[in-house]
């Protein structure tokens, strides 16, 4: 059977999810397989219909589809998101109506759930079949059960192919709705405290709600704030995965996007994105904007700013893109999720005031410096790139571990002596069984025991 692998990878022959699919594809040489290197070719199969009419050729005349590609800032690399803009834009759905579709990736596994809930949304978009997904290290290929459960993997994805099973779905179609907001001057205005306020959007049309909501968050302000539309930025590509960064920050782009980065965004002390809901995200040009902004690796460079969105379109029928917006915030960024604000309450008059509100608790929140303490979100992530980032890539990134160093986070639990001195001292006398039976007794009410004590000694003025 033919199988065309749509290759995600910017580095084309040289991306490691490709060696993946070379090892699947030499242990099952019955199968045609058709590798399309599609954000390596995003620039020419934008401008040459040709090129792009080509691919959807051989998607037509597939049996099945595998999406392979690398993770890049918790979803698919910005071509490869583009790539499937135009799949809509150009009204060729039809193409991959009814094919069978698996999903590969390759990553760190930091947030590989929501690039596999992406894809497995805009599979089913589509009208596919989607039959599974692997995740896999970017060094799984040196194990021996890794190997074995990619060709299981794969083996399962060809008999759906022969066999047609029915195959289930996870995600309502998206509803886009007409409403047109119409927003009314505040009666009251927000001082900035002397702040500086950006809003960061790549759509500025006063005719559409993302334009009007803009236009109305700013007037919640007394002092004017900064508006910057992505469009109008040097950008001359999406990320590279090149790693050069990984050293010292040094992007091998010759752009504007760095300065602007470091000398416009960094430089603010409230940031907020505004963009309209594109199916299973905002648009490519967002996702260029994320991926671009990797030049500083996993280091936090917007920590202990406060970040809000603006977003126009379906978001709440988007869990998956929430769940991205707010890890942009607090996994990736260390920073304080404020709020999302959208055009979905489809009434005027309660837009505007959450607004209002948006823009109180967004100075409110700066003045005191506050950033709400991390949840799974945020401390899974943390977590796995401390180990990565002290461990087996450190070489790669290098700027990243000066930063890890110097700001203690490194934060190991065995660096907690106190707690392992006295663990084996516990864990032997719970073997006394009078003691045991006392320790855990005491769990019930010890810990909130402490907190009583603490709270006692506490009065307003107490931190």
């Amino acid at each position: 059977m033919k199988i065309i692998v749509l290759n995600g990878s910017p580095k084309g022959e040289d991306s490691i999810t490709l060696q993946y699919v070379a090892y699947i594809r030499k242990h099952f040489p019955q199968h045609d397989f058709r590798i399309v290197h599609v954000s390596q070719r995003i620039k020419k199969i934008e401008r040459d219909l040709e090129a792009f009419q080509e691919i959807i050729d051989e998607v037509r005349s597939a049996d099945g589809v595998l999406w392979s590609f690398g993770l890049w800032v918790l979803c698919v690399p910005a071509q490869y998101m583009r790539f499937i803009e135009l799949i809509s834009e150009r009204g060729v759905e039809e193409a991959f109506e009814n094919k069978y579709a698996a999903v590969m990736t390759t990553s760190i596994h930091f947030y590989d759930h929501t690039a596999h809930n992406y894809m497995r949304a805009v599979c089913e978009d589509l009208g596919m079949k989607y039959v599974d997904a692997i995740s896999l290290d970017i060094i799984d290929m040196m194990k021996e059960e890794r190997r074995q459960e990619m060709t299981v993997f794969a083996d399962g994805f060809f008999k759906a192919i022969q066999e047609q099973p029915a195959t289930s779905k996870l995600f309502k179609p998206l509803t886009f709705s007409h409403f047109a907001y119409q927003p009314t001057r505040p009666e009251t205005r927000t001082d900035a405290k002397g702040k500086k306020i950006l809003v960061l959007t790549d759509e500025y049309d006063s005719d559409t709600n993302l334009g009007k909501m803009i236009a109305r968050f700013k007037q919640s302000f007394v002092d004017e704030i900064e508006v910057i539309d992505l469009n109008d930025i040097d950008i001359r590509g999406a990320c590279l995965g090149c790693m050069r960064c990984g050293y010292d920050y040094t992007c091998v782009y010759k752009d504007g996007f760095a300065d602007f980065y470091n000398q416009r965004v960094r430089s603010a002390d409230i940031i907020v994105f505004a963009g309209t809901v594109r199916g299973r995200y905002l648009s490519s040009t967002w996702k260029t904007f994320y991926d671009r902004a990797y030049f500083w690796n996993h280091t936090p460079s917007l920590a202990g700013k406060q970040l809000g969105y603006i977003i126009a379109g379906p978001l709440r029928q988007n869990p998956n893109l929430i769940q991205i917006l707010e890890a942009s915030s607090t996994a990736r960024q260390y920073a304080n999720h404020v709020d999302i604000i959208t055009d979905e309450g489809e009434n005027s008059e309660e837009i505007d005031a959450l607004l209002q509100s948006f823009a109180q608790r967004l100075v409110s929140f700066a003045e005191k410096g506050y950033v709400r303490p991390q949840n799974f979100l945020g401390v899974g992530g943390h977590k796995v790139f401390r180990d990565n980032i002290w461990g087996r890539l450190r070489p790669l990134w290098q700027a990243d571990y000066r930063y890890f160093k110097q700001h203690r986070l490194f934060d190991f639990p065995q660096k907690d002596y106190k707690i392992r001195a006295l663990t084996p001292i516990l864990m032997l006398l719970t073997r006394i069984p009078s003691v045991r039976e006392k320790y855990y007794a005491n769990v019930k009410v010890f810990p909130s025991g402490r907190l009583k004590k603490l709270i006692e000694h506490v009065d307003e003025h107490t931190p």
